[in-house]
């Protein structure tokens, strides 16, 4: 039969027994530590007493006392030095060094660790460590009884009370966790609003954020095409580690593809006064802006080299000089680095630092396009109407047709939305702005969709099929991953404006045809299409059966 071991913090209020009057009967009064060894039915093979030095002349009688009501339990005293009992860290750290030297016998010997005494902060330590699983077992709490005695209470004393073992592994706390998980999802839920979604993929991927950004300040890097909300998404981080409390520092934006030359390196790092002509003052520029904060880098790929030096310099010593001085300055932020760019094949071509990449790229979180994200339209249209509703007073709702024609035009494969949900955003806005009395209508949602395909580029009649079922044909072209259709529907344009293979290939390798010794366009391209079961023949016949399409 296993032991039972006990862990306690000595109270020195509770434990004490003081307030009886000058001869005090102890026993009538209830004391936690040594009421937790009365218990009938469960004893107590051994007691760890951890207590402050100043508490010695109490541990002496709460000892003495166990050994009058309870023989067989040992008691082994344990001094913790804190300076402050009430400091959270202090006390954490104590606690802690002590479970990590303790030599556990789970095979022989049942844990329980007891919260009532000690103070406030010494029982929360207790729970944190228990729920944290560096004890291997559970909490136990001792009270006092309520009332008149029972039978039990005449034979053991009042002052025993009764214990009650919380093990946080049963079921009855399934409540408290169904509770933490709810409040964790209401914290995801937050993180990504504005950009709902019901794609599986990007759900896990937001809660992997909220849990980077609760733990860390590393810098973040966000990917993905212009008007996937990369930028939306930094501003809820920021929110969230504001929310807890991480930052005390302001949010902090820069669009990196504006800035150019001397004035790149003012508005980064500041300037002082007659660093250059025109610097008629000081300027505190915007990384020291965002001390304390959060410092968004948007399009991060565009920045000059000599920007990212001085940038790898402020990330990893929080200190750098401003423009125009031999004296440093400090700023520690928290950098979220948002990119459309394929950042390695810039490092490829000598435009963006290697070590710039590195230091940038401990949490990377690609945001997928729109067209990738089909199944994520519908809940968007429904924020952005009520976003409409917010900024404009007014709520606009569609008609239950108007409404079904949009969806089945917005998910199709027709629509690929190249500016993302920046131009779903403006869609829906024109949407609302142009309907009658409040409701979105078929010729509403017919205007506007003609009003995209010409955006497009691609205008055409409704009932046409696509360029890809075009060529393919609706069986095949269905069967085309998503990614590879893309590509392929660009590339089959290029060849319907174009006179032969080699006047498309000049167009489509317009760039790395230029390091080649020998182009061979039209070689590379005819190999490209065999990929798909396709011809410069096929192709052509497409264009006669389907004039719609190749007008």
């Amino acid at each position: 039969m296993k032991k039972t071991v006990v862990f306690g913090f000595l109270g020195t209020k509770l434990d004490a027994i003081t307030g009886l009057g000058a001869n005090p009967k102890r026993w009538q009064k209830w004391r936690p530590t040594v009421g937790l060894c009365q218990q009938p039915g469960m004893p107590v093979h051994r007691l760890e007493l951890l207590h402050d030095p100043r508490a010695n002349r109490l541990a002496e009688r709460i000892v003495a006392d166990i050994a009058e009501v309870s023989p067989a339990t040992e008691v082994r005293r344990f001094e913790l030095a804190l300076a402050d009992p009430w400091d959270f860290e202090e006390v954490y750290m104590h606690l802690h060094d002590f479970v990590s030297r303790y030599a556990f016998d789970v095979e022989n010997e049942d844990y329980l660790v007891h919260i009532t005494t000690g103070t406030h902060v010494a029982q929360i330590c207790w729970f944190l460590l228990t729920e944290a699983h560096y004890f291997p077992g559970r909490l136990i709490q001792t009270m006092p009884r309520r009332g008149g005695k029972n039978e039990e209470e005449e034979t053991h004393g009042a002052s025993a009370g009764f214990v009650e073992i919380i093990d946080l592994d049963l079921s009855r706390y399934n409540q408290i966790a169904a509770r933490f998980r709810h409040e964790q999802a209401d914290t995801v839920s937050r993180l990504k609003s504005g950009i709902a979604t019901r794609n599986e993929a990007f759900n896990a991927m937001i809660e992997r954020i909220e849990r980077v950004a609760g733990r860390s300040r590393a810098p973040i890097l966000l990917t993905g095409p212009t008007g996937a909300g990369k930028s939306f998404l930094a501003r809820r981080i920021f929110e969230l580690k504001q929310e807890r409390q991480k930052l005390k520092g302001r949010f902090v934006e820069v669009n990196c593809a504006t800035l150019r030359g001397e004035s790149a390196m003012s508005a980064l790092f500041g300037h002082v006064k007659g660093a250059f002509t025109g610097a008629q003052s000081e300027r505190a520029g915007l990384l020291r802006s965002a001390h304390g904060g959060v410092l968004l880098l948007d399009e991060i790929g565009e920045l000059g080299t000599d920007e990212q030096a001085m940038l790898l310099k402020a990330i990893e010593d929080k200190r750098f000089p401003p423009f125009g001085s031999d004296s440093e300055v400090e700023s520690d932020f928290q950098l979220i680095a948002g990119t459309n760019r394929d950042l390695r094949e810039r490092i490829r071509k000598g435009r963006f630092r290697a070590d710039l990449y590195a230091r940038i790229d401990l949490w990377t979180f690609r945001l997928p396009a729109l067209a990738e994200r089909p199944e994520d339209i519908e809940p968007n249209l429904d924020y952005e109407l009520a976003r409409y509703a917010r900024n404009y007073g007014m709520q606009v709702r569609f008609n239950v047709e108007a409404r079904r024609r949009y969806l089945d035009f917005a998910c199709s494969r027709e629509a690929f939305w190249p500016g993302n949900f920046r131009e779903l955003t403006s869609s829906v806005t024109r949407l609302a702005t142009l309907a009658t009395d409040g409701r979105i209508t078929e010729a509403d949602v017919a205007e506007e969709i003609g009003r995209l395909r010409a955006a497009w580029g691609e205008p055409r009649e409704p009932g046409l099929p696509g360029i890809a079922e075009a060529v393919l044909g609706e069986e095949v072209a269905g069967k085309v991953d998503l990614f590879d259709r893309v590509q392929l529907e660009l590339v089959l344009r290029i060849c319907r404006k174009s006179k032969n293979l080699s006047d498309a290939g000049r167009i489509l390798f317009a760039h790395s045809r230029q390091r080649k010794k020998q182009a061979n366009d039209a070689d590379r391209l005819r190999k490209y299409l065999l990929r798909f079961g396709l011809n410069w023949e096929t192709i052509q016949k497409a264009r006669k059966a389907f004039p719609g399409e190749y007008h």
